[in-house]
């Protein structure tokens, strides 16, 4: 039976600092020469500033079949790169690495999300130019491709894109698959027939292509992308641990074994080079779980309506601005504050005061485990 839906959303956030680390890694030399690279940013003009020297990176999740094998499309139900040609995105991840290189941020960015995409030539009649426009972002990648996407992300969130990373299906499956499987919890079943993928409540390993469905299922529990971005979000948390607690990135050739099964599908932009990488690799080395943070970007309505577009998610209109505005100065998410001693209080007592913790993004670590018993 064929899918109804689309698969559109596979590299999830579970690939984030994977692949970013990989890049790193492997800036000796040993596969970055094959990397698709692609300009994305000659076309851009008036963009953000940037005042600090952290690095944001773009990470996006292609639906293109290419890499593929008929085994892999059969299983998942999806069609070939004949039937189903081109690419399409539900899934970009901006994803944050502070200027000491110690911390990093993975923020997810609703498919569905309403912005204004800016003037561009038509993807259908060339030499055609459309007027700047409301439309949903992930129209932003179908109609211009990355450099669209880019620009569009940037004038919404005023924050500059320095790198850009996409991903397919098979690169997906494959460096699942390269690291032996990875493990997964559900508290209740999962049954939904878009996606395939049928679990009983429990701790699974999956496979790639498992994974795959996992990382795209929507339509079981009623929250529909905003509980799949919650799945992608516990996924790429399992995907850390298993990959530090083997030493995955510290071993040139486990790390070059799994890499390599994904190159076929990787594309990056044309600046990130050789010896970027190799100085990232040197300063993300010792980046653990505890110090990566995951989060969507703040919501205002996530069931609005728009004449001619339909559902759209809208953000917070002073969340979202305040979150842009820490990752360009590159300032904490997590604010601390140690309350005032009061007249009556001693300097002692004051000294030892908690200072109280607020998280208004509601961020995760990746080293928190929804399920103890996950490695």
């Amino acid at each position: 039976m064929k899918a109804t839906r689309p698969i559109r959303i596979i590299t999830s956030l579970s690939l984030a600092v994977v692949v970013i680390s990989a890049f790193s890694w492997l800036g000796l030399g040993q596969v970055s020469g094959a990397i698709n690279r692609v300009d994305v940013f000659g076309s851009l003009t008036k963009r953000p500033d940037k005042p600090t020297s952290a690095l944001n990176y773009l990470l996006v999740g292609s639906d293109t079949r290419v890499g593929l094998t008929k085994e892999q499309s059969k299983l998942l139900r999806v069609g070939t790169t004949k039937s189903a040609a081109g690419a399409r995105s539900d899934t970009m991840l901006l994803v944050h690495i502070s200027k000491a290189r110690d911390k990093a941020t993975i923020i997810s960015i609703p498919r569905d999300s309403l912005v204004t995409i800016p003037e561009h030539e038509s993807s259908l009649y060339k030499g055609k130019i459309v007027a700047a426009a409301p439309g949903k972002i992930n129209a932003a990648f179908a109609w211009g491709g990355a450099p669209l996407l880019i620009q569009t992300i940037e004038q919404e969130s005023n924050v500059k894109i320095d790198h850009y990373i996409e991903i397919g299906f098979a690169g997906f499956a494959d460096i699942v698959d390269a690291l032996g499987g990875i493990q997964v919890c559900t508290k209740r079943d999962i049954d939904d027939p878009k996606s395939h993928l049928v679990l009983a409540a429990g701790i699974h390993t999956l496979d790639g292509v498992e994974a795959l469905k996992y990382v795209r299922t929507r339509d079981f529990d009623g929250m529909g992308d905003l509980g799949r971005m919650q799945r992608q979000q516990q996924f790429m948390s399992a995907v850390l641990r298993k990959v530090t607690s083997t030493g995955v990135l510290l071993n040139p050739i486990k790390l070059v074994n799994f890499f390599n099964a994904a190159i076929a599908t990787v594309q990056t932009d044309s600046e990130l080079n050789r010896n970027d990488l190799i100085v990232l690799a040197k300063q993300l080395k010792n980046l653990s779980p505890s110090k990566v943070r995951t989060l969507t970007i703040p919501l205002g309505n996530a069931n609005a309506r728009v004449d001619g577009l339909g559902s759209v998610v809208t953000w917070d209109s002073v969340l979202a601005p305040d979150l842009f505005n820490r990752l360009r100065e590159d300032l904490p998410l997590i604010d601390e504050v140690t309350p005032s001693p009061s007249a009556s209080s001693s300097a002692s007592a004051s000294a030892s005061a908690t200072p109280t913790v607020i998280d208004k993004f509601k961020t995760r670590t990746a080293d928190e485990n929804p399920c103890g018993a996950l490695k």
